[in-house]
């Protein structure tokens, strides 16, 4: 939280210092609120016969050349509505009294969000699925650290529901326990590791939300565990360019880019995954398999069925009776 309310509260600073000359005022007026609001949800189409609607070019220029503003056109209404809320947060924190919930801020984004419809994206545009995470596993091959680090990565993150990066990233040794090996048909026992996730982003630290991990995740994890020497603290660590193992944990930010450079080296586009990914691939492989959604939402922890099963249904829709009955 403290992360996202600083990236915040440096965007509003640039974006202060570019469009009126000067630091953020504390409380800020109310023009300046709707100013924020018609410089960053703006109407395209009107764009293009205005050149003075929306963010102005000067502003836009300033913006960019600093690296805090990357994507072209308006932005997604939830951002807006966030940086209002980081403002707010912040004004109060200050003692002071704003004007965040003034009928006419409040009736400006609302116009701006009808005059802007946007197509709602996935984080990750293709889901990881089975066959995709094989791709990416083939170019883990080596002994390296870090082919050993990434396998376990990939695999983890998957198998254990499809957690998030940021799960992934600050995932300890702490968290994990061995559990009795689970015994198959016609096969060796299977190893088994329970692990408590503690805080995630829709649970707090006082709800005990545990996931397991079955098999070949577990071999994985273990390896890297043992060629890594890690048996306390942060499991996935920095490999440097020479492959030395840091202390420091893994960025968020981190696992996002060894999936898409797995990716890229299995030849697929990079552009296309994420490590939102891989949950989005979970359940639309649970989905393959015919994994019923509740006993899929259990190992991937949603707690909204309806998001669940938009990717959880997205696999069954396409080759479903329904989309094909005029075939």
């Amino acid at each position: 939280t403290l992360r996202a309310l600083t990236s915040d509260l440096a965007y509003l600073q640039a974006w202060s210092l570019a469009a009126i000359g000067k630091s953020l005022p504390w409380p800020a007026p109310e023009a300046l609120l709707l100013k924020f609001v018609a410089h960053h949800l703006w109407d395209p189409q009107k764009r293009e016969t205005d050149p003075d609607h929306g963010m102005p070019a000067e502003v836009e220029q300033n913006l960019r050349s600093q690296g805090y503003l990357k994507s072209a056109g308006p932005h997604a209404p939830d951002t807006v509505r966030r940086r209002l809320a980081t403002w707010s947060t912040l004004t109060k924190w200050r003692g002071l009294t704003g004007f965040f919930a003034s009928p006419a801020l409040k009736s400006a984004i609302r116009l701006a969000v009808r005059a802007t419809p946007r197509q709602r994206r996935r984080k990750s545009n293709k889901a990881v699925t089975g066959d995709i995470l094989g791709k990416m596993l083939a170019t883990c091959s080596t002994k390296s650290l870090r082919d050993i680090r990434d396998r376990a990565i990939l695999m983890v993150a998957f198998a254990s529901g499809g957690r998030r990066r940021s799960e992934i990233a600050a995932m300890r040794v702490e968290q994990l326990n061995v559990e009795p090996s689970i015994d198959v048909t016609d096969g060796s026992p299977l190893p088994s590791l329970s692990i408590h996730l503690g805080r995630t982003k829709t649970s707090g630290a006082d709800h005990d939300e545990v996931v397991y991990l079955t098999g070949r995740p577990v071999n994985a994890l273990n390896a890297w565990l043992a060629a890594a020497r890690i048996d306390k603290g942060s499991i996935f660590r920095k490999v440097d360019r020479w492959g030395n193992l840091s202390k420091r944990p893994l960025e968020p930010s981190a696992v996002n880019a060894i999936v898409k450079q797995r990716a890229e080296m299995a030849g697929l586009e990079p552009g296309e995954f994420s490590a939102h990914g891989l949950r989005s691939g979970y359940l639309t492989e649970a989905a393959n398999r015919g994994i019923p959604l509740p006993e899929a939402m259990e190992q991937s922890r949603h707690r909204s069925v309806q998001q669940a099963s938009s990717y959880y249904n997205s696999a069954t829709r396409r080759t479903g009776r329904a989309a094909r009955l005029i075939s």
